[in-house]
């Protein structure tokens, strides 16, 4: 049976606005289900890094607010502390950008908890036994949560190809500990022929791994745990992923990752994804470049997998923005990722997640 993937459009009348149509769509999907009287409720969203405007709006996240109290369910915005050096590296600073970017109490109406804690420590333990790991490390109000709500903004992702709600989860619901053992096969290399030697790279690294000599960057490869902000930082396109079997390791710790954050949920979850504004990259840069299709609508769906492989083939089946950072595949039907990111083979991740019984790419996508 395929897996049911609800999508709305952008379209509104008076009898009905877009704000209200996001309501019909959550219950259509199925949040009745979900959420019970007196739940507290995760809503896991990305609150975008300061100076980056691609993230969802505050507005959209205050009506699925509404809707979950509607059903007696106790809403909280939640995320977890990045592994780079950023505006949300650490809880207080972390809270200090969501409520720059938006999500002030008084706007969206309910709090914001980063779910492990101050310095991104608190963290629980899962057991999965799986190939790459045996216990995964997941932000500890997100386990204590008794229901999760994945609201993601679909776009791309210079790792995954795309980002969207298995990156959601599985990333962005880790402890600090988590991201780091995700990216732990990740190693980014100078092109000293691009490098000018601006020290971006080094004066934004946690690590310290990064030094300039002869005025090129070097990376201490003993001191780098592969979290990538160099990779977004440089702006000259001289850090780049050492393209070997790293990236697809990296795609299926990330699926294990969501695994266990699903894991004792499985009734009680459910995924929204925006595809609104698709940027090229992830929300964690402090920029955003223009969006490389139109604005598409929202999809819901019960189904972490299928609501991936939707929101991808919505995409695609989109023709490319002239003018954008999208050179390649702009035709309607072409694969925009490949074309965004060539060297990263996206679907592993979502071939590995259903071998992990997460769910399955063939879906009936309802428009209501």
């Amino acid at each position: 049976m395929k897996s049911r993937v609800y999508f709305i459009d952008l379209r509104a009348a008076y009898s009905e606005n877009f704000l209200m149509k996001i309501g019909r769509l959550l219950l259509t999907a199925g949040l009745p289900d979900i959420v019970a009287k007196k739940d507290l409720v995760g809503i896991k969203l990305h609150f975008g890094e300061l100076g980056n405007t691609a993230y969802i709006r505050p507005v959209y996240i205050r009506k699925i607010v509404e809707m979950v109290k509607g059903l007696n369910g106790s809403p909280f915005l939640t995320d977890c502390n990045t592994l780079y050096a950023g505006t949300r590296s650490d809880s207080p600073a972390h809270l200090i950008t969501a409520i720059q970017n938006g999500f002030a109490y008084s706007v969206v109406e309910a709090p914001a908890i980063i779910a492990d804690g101050i310095r991104g420590k608190s963290e629980t333990p899962i057991i999965i036994n799986q190939k790459r790991f045996k216990k995964v490390y997941i932000g500890s109000d997100i386990v204590n949560a008794d229901s999760l709500l994945s609201v993601a903004h679909f776009k791309g992702h210079e790792l995954t190809g795309f980002g969207g709600t298995l990156k959601n989860l599985g990333m962005g619901c880790a402890s600090r500990r988590g991201k780091l053992a995700q990216h732990s096969t990740l190693g980014p290399k100078i092109s000293a022929k691009k490098c000018i030697g601006c020290g971006e790279c080094a004066k934004h690294c946690s690590q310290n791994a990064i030094s300039l000599d002869n005025e090129k960057a070097v990376i201490d490869s003993k001191k780098c745990i592969g979290c990538g902000e160099c990779i977004i930082i440089c702006p000259n396109d001289a850090v780049q992923i050492q393209w070997n079997q790293n990236i697809p390791v990296f795609l299926e710790n990330m699926m294990e990752y969501t695994m266990g954050v699903l894991k004792g949920k499985e009734k009680k979850t459910m995924f929204v994804n925006f595809i609104i504004n698709v940027s090229p990259a992830c929300d964690c840069m402090p920029h955003n470049d223009a969006p490389i299709v139109r604005d598409i609508g929202v999809v819901a769906s019960k189904d972490p997998v299928a609501i991936d492989q939707a929101s991808v083939d919505l995409v695609n089946n989109e023709e490319g923005i002239s003018g954008s950072s999208l050179k390649l595949n702009l035709k309607s039907g072409e694969d925009k990722f490949s074309g965004l990111h060539p060297r990263v083979d996206w679907p592993v991740q979502l071939d590995y997640a259903a071998g992990l019984g997460l769910g399955s790419r063939d879906y009936e996508l309802i428009k209501i």
